[in-house]
């Protein structure tokens, strides 16, 4: 016998002699259970970061339409006014559509924003993403002619996940339905 053979030979029945068959196969599922969870451990991705260097996390979006001014990956873009929650333009979505995986509720509530690009008065309905867990990034909460309760629709702390096949919220969107009648 080789040398190799006589060592596996004495530790397997060191083994056997100190070790029950089920003591050995709950620690072997164990390791089983612990390596299948090493791709679940957060790993620091910063160097493959593109948007590292920026205050929120997320790189800067032009969508270079004049009439449309801002940067909709923050809380100062002209449409949130309003808004109460995070951002869908920063979680894989934009500021008029869903990230993928996620629904936009049916139900909304309504804010008017001024437009400073030509100073007018826009209705603007902030739908809310539904179906995954919140987002987590880019939260902006701005309550400008945001009402009481009383006037649901135009409260913008409800969850307003209701109407959608999932309660669970994501992001919101900013999605301007016209120009108001007081301009």
């Amino acid at each position: 016998m080789s040398k190799f053979d006589k060592i596996f030979e004495k530790s397997a029945r060191d083994l056997a002699r100190t070790q029950s068959r089920r003591s050995f196969l709950s620690k072997l599922g164990m390791a089983v259970v612990g390596v299948s969870a090493i791709p679940a451990l957060p790993v620091a991705r910063a160097s493959s970061n593109p948007s590292a260097g920026f205050s929120n996390g997320v790189l800067p979006q032009e969508n270079n339409n004049p009439n449309d001014p801002g940067d909709p990956s923050t809380c100062e873009y002209w449409r949130y006014c309003g808004i109460d929650g995070f951002l869908c333009s920063c979680c894989g979505g934009s500021v008029t559509t869903c990230p993928p995986g996620t629904e936009m509720s049916p139900i909304t509530w309504v804010g008017t924003c001024l437009n400073p690009a030509d100073n007018k008065h826009y209705i603007i309905s902030y739908n809310d993403c539904c179906g995954t867990t919140s987002c987590g990034t880019c939260f902006c909460n701005r309550n400008e002619n945001d009402k009481p309760m009383y006037r649901v629709f135009s409260n913008n702390d409800t969850n307003w996940c209701i109407g959608a096949s999932s309660q669970t919220y994501n992001c919101s969107t900013a999605i301007i339905l016209g120009v108001s009648a007081d301009n």
